[in-house]
């Protein structure tokens, strides 16, 4: 089941604890308003009925699992102590504690700054970063608000709302030029956003700052929210096209990492085309 496959060591596993984990899993899986009945939640997990019963009346008994029905029609399913309990978990996550030593790593593989933002009124906030100890260094500030639409943090927000909201926030705040590459043109920058929203990240080639490249890509959390993005800033400097992609997968799959410590649950791998080039 699940639950055993993510486990990499089952050394100190409890049996019993782990049956019921496997059995909240397999009731999660059905339609909304139907449910399993005992000899299907036994045949799913591979375990006996009698004990497939057993941790079913337990679970019910602390809220975690609900019943309807009687005899050969009760169907279980998902209790609502389950949604009690992740409204106490998401409360005790912090954004920043999960996502910093997922920066510190993407710092280190990629040999670019990192940073994290959070949404507001439509652009990104920098709410914590990784800086690289070289000569150069760029110029990113804590607190600092990113444009929407020329920059890796503020695309990868904008790519992850509905489109008719992404609409409004360029509607709200336009498309200022910032360098000859900067996307101006709303369709166009649309368009784009469709491209960011299919691979996964996005790219600022020099849209915001001439000789300046970033690379973001959004963090949700465990409702499919968008709660954040990531990114990798760097110079330039000649780097060639195909490195582009490469550093793209990083970074996204170090957002999905994050999400995933939030409790989203990845749908499937995302194509590894990259963005076509912005146009002005």
């Amino acid at each position: 089941m699940t639950n055993r496959a993510v486990q990499e060591d089952p050394k100190y596993w409890v049996k019993s604890v782990a049956r019921a984990a496997d059995i909240l899993e397999v009731l999660a899986t059905p339609a909304p308003g139907s449910g399993l009945s005992v000899t299907e939640v036994a045949q799913i997990c591979g375990i006996s009925k009698s004990a497939a019963f057993g941790t079913l009346q337990t679970l019910r008994a602390y809220g975690l699992v609900s019943d309807d029905g009687e005899g050969m029609n009760r169907r279980y399913r998902l209790g609502m102590g389950l949604s009690r309990l992740g409204d106490r978990a998401r409360s005790q996550v912090s954004l920043r504690g999960v996502a910093h030593p997922v920066l510190r790593d993407l710092s280190r593989t990629t040999g670019m700054a990192s940073r994290l933002a959070v949404p507001e009124d439509g652009h990104a906030v920098v709410v914590d970063q990784v800086e690289l100890d070289h000569r150069v260094r760029l110029d990113l500030r804590m607190g600092q608000r990113e444009l929407p639409h020329c920059t890796g943090l503020g695309k990868a927000l904008l790519s992850a709302m509905p489109e008719a909201e992404a609409a409004a926030v360029i509607e709200r705040h336009g498309l200022p030029r910032r360098t000859p590459r900067t996307i101006t043109d709303p369709a166009t920058f649309l368009a784009h956003l469709r491209d960011i929203d299919r691979v996964g990240y996005a790219l600022d080639d020099e849209e915001d700052a001439e000789g300046i490249l970033c690379i973001g890509a959004p963090v949700r959390d465990d409702r499919d929210m968008c709660v954040g993005a990531i990114s990798i800033t760097g110079l330039k400097l000649g780097l060639p096209a195909w490195r582009y992609q490469e550093l793209g997968g990083q970074v996204r799959d170090a957002a999905q990492r994050i999400s995933e410590a939030l409790g989203w649950a990845a749908p499937d791998p995302a194509g590894d085309t990259a963005p076509g080039p912005p146009r002005g």
